[in-house]
């Protein structure tokens, strides 16, 4: 997609600041964080959200998923959350999937 900013990200069309990459997934710092640690991980493959997901996308969800805690640790966090906003009603403002890894303040926000 020529027009999406994730995908001109994982590109390196865009800069950003990148904690974690292979083959399939790129993690970067939110530019706008909500929490002392704020992570993006998205696919390289442009999936629009998590409804566009298939038995296919098995793989690439639990590397997205496994890579969280990973990145948690790195980050010195006791504890973290997933958020996964899917479509304009649930949040979603950027129509690339993408998950929130976030943690690191004492005083957690109950959702």
């Amino acid at each position: 997609m020529t027009d999406c900013i994730f995908c001109k990200i994982a590109e390196k069309e865009i800069p950003s600041s990148i904690v974690y990459e292979d083959e399939d997934l790129l993690a970067f710092k939110d530019i706008n964080p909500i929490d002392k640690v704020h992570i993006l991980i998205i696919p390289k493959e442009h999936i629009d959200n998590l409804s566009g997901c298939n038995q296919n996308h098995q793989n690439i969800l639990s590397k997205m998923l496994l890579l969280a805690p990973k990145l948690a640790k790195e980050n010195h966090l006791k504890g973290f959350r997933i958020m996964i906003n899917t479509g304009k009603e649930g949040g979603q403002e950027v129509f690339h999937m993408h998950f929130h890894m976030y943690g690191g303040s004492e005083q957690l926000v109950k959702i």
